[in-house]
């Protein structure tokens, strides 16, 4: 039976919108079967610009935020060759904790390299509520000093996570903390301390976030609003403390958690003359701001330090090439703490060698100062 032309046109209505509906779906599939996660999306970048692979610090440095969990016993021959070959003149090791163990570590140490690495103590907050508290461990504290401790490191789990005799978390600025900190200025020894963790950590883990991959790869990061106190509020209650001791010296570990807002924390600076900080693990908030981070770090260059984190030899590359050239959108070394690009900062001379080991010289104590010599 033949069609009648309306039938034909109907048909071929309906064949026009199959094939288009097939063609649409067939490239629906084919984006998905191509379809890529973000951690390994690893694109070349085609920029045709100059590089400066910096391996070597222009100038000896200070790191002051180091961690040898091993010192006691490590053979620290290939640690001191490394060091040598990255211009390290003094590592700082915040992991020296105390008693037998810091007096175990120093006595590794002082077998050959006294003069390259500096121990910071650590003390138990958790004890607050026992028998003896503060004396005890004040006790504790002069005796790592006569030793030869040269701070006290602070971390991030006073605050978040240490808890009272009565399961009350402990605010850093407990008044039954503060003989601590009164005690770290009349020893002369300056606080190196470690509060809360970055602001994106309490937001929604959605598209949004900028530390997502972070917190897909590590989820126990991430802090529910719903059973943590908010990132205000325990930052609030850290610069409470460098308020009210005045005396002592604090370095607020890893920029603050403000290299992503260099204003606010250049305000804390001025509030507060007893306040220094580091570039641990947050040198990517540095790399991606250029105009204005290098503008800060000018205006402040007497009150940051040199500091790394987690040790890796070939990470300090980027340390050096984000602080020294003017190179241009490179890779930081770990995607979870910088999907973005870094930028050189061409940090003067002058600049450079305060961050390196003139700020470190000032305020922690008994550092060599002939492995710096060379250089004035």
């Amino acid at each position: 039976m033949a069609f009648s032309k309306k039938k034909w046109l109907w048909l071929s209505l309906f064949t026009l919108l199959f094939l288009g509906f097939s063609y649409w779906l067939i490239g629906k599939i084919q984006y998905r079967l191509q379809v890529m996660d973000v951690e390994n999306y690893e694109p070349v970048s085609t920029l045709k610009v100059p590089e400066n692979l910096l391996t070597r610090a222009k100038f000896p440095f200070i790191d002051v935020h180091n961690h040898q969990f091993t010192m006691p016993i490590q053979n620290l021959d290939k640690l001191v060759a490394e060091m040598d070959e990255l211009n390290m003149a003094v590592m700082v090791n915040l992991s020296g904790f105390r008693g037998k163990y810091l007096e175990w570590s120093l006595e590794n140490v002082n077998k050959k390299y006294g003069n390259r690495f500096v121990l910071f103590m650590n003390i138990d907050f958790e004890k607050l509520d026992d028998e003896g508290w503060p004396e005890k461990t004040l006790e504790i504290m002069e005796e790592a000093v006569s030793m030869g401790a040269k701070g006290l490191k602070v971390y991030k789990s006073l605050g978040l996570t240490d808890k009272d005799n009565e399961g009350n978390r402990i605010q850093v600025d407990d008044s039954r903390l503060d003989p601590i900190w009164t005690k770290c200025g009349e020893l002369g020894i300056p606080v190196l301390i470690h509060t809360g963790e970055p602001p994106a950590f309490w937001l929604p883990k959605d598209k949004n976030n900028e530390r997502w991959l972070e917190l897909k790869q590590y989820p126990s990061r991430y802090k529910d609003p719903n059973s943590n106190p908010s990132f205000e509020d325990v930052m609030a209650e850290q610069h409470s403390i460098f308020r009210r001791h005045p005396n002592t010296k604090f370095i607020a570990a890893h920029l603050g958690w403000f290299g992503n807002d260099l204003n606010r924390l250049g305000k804390i600076l001025d509030e507060m003359p007893n306040v220094y900080t580091e570039l641990g693990a947050v040198l990517a908030e540095l790399g991606r701001q250029p105009i204005s981070a290098r503008k800060w770090l000018i205006k402040y260059q007497d009150r940051v330090l040199m500091g790394k984190d987690s040790y890796k030899q070939e990470e300090y590359h980027t340390y050096f090439r984000v602080l020294e050239t003017y190179d241009e959108y490179f890779d930081y070394y770990r995607k979870r703490h910088a999907h973005w690009k870094m930028y050189g900062l061409g940090l003067p001379d002058s600049v450079l060698q305060k961050i390196y080991y003139k700020n470190a010289l000032h305020l922690i104590p008994g550092i060599d100062e002939s492995l710096f010599e060379v250089v004035d």
